[in-house]
């Protein structure tokens, strides 16, 4: 199964698609500090997507410190460090809270299944990085 997949059916612009699967990547570990992400031509040709959608996804994940661009080496995952803030992480893990529960709040989901929900999310992503369940 490719780590990176676009829906062209999905209301998402194509090239936050590839950001956040990037980052999905990372974040699980199927991407690690060093790995090469593929040239923007050879994931133009297997997403079947435009070479400058693809240059726009990795402008953008440079942008915000995900990536780091080698001239005539590629696109690699960059090592981790915190690269903003404590108030900076504190206040786009907010932003990125509020703009899930104003998806949540109207279908009736209650504190307790917010939470689990939370929980569990962050034990899949820790599962992935261990490699276990």
């Amino acid at each position: 199964m490719p780590i990176f997949r676009v829906d062209p059916s999905r209301g998402e612009p194509p090239f936050q698609q590839l950001v956040d699967a990037v980052k999905r990547a990372v974040a699980t570990g199927a991407l690690s500090p060093g790995d090469r992400l593929p040239s923007v031509r050879d994931l133009a040709r297997e997403l079947v997507l435009n070479p400058n959608t693809i240059a726009k996804a990795f402008r953008e994940l440079e942008s915000e410190g995900v990536t780091v661009s080698r001239p005539g080496a590629g696109t690699f995952v960059a090592e981790r460090r915190p690269t903003m803030s404590r108030e900076e992480r504190r206040r786009r893990l907010e932003e990125g809270f509020e703009a899930v529960l104003t998806e949540a709040v109207p279908w009736g989901a209650t504190d307790e299944e917010t939470r689990k929900a939370f929980e569990d999310a962050m034990a899949r992503l820790r599962g992935a990085k261990g490699g276990g369940s």
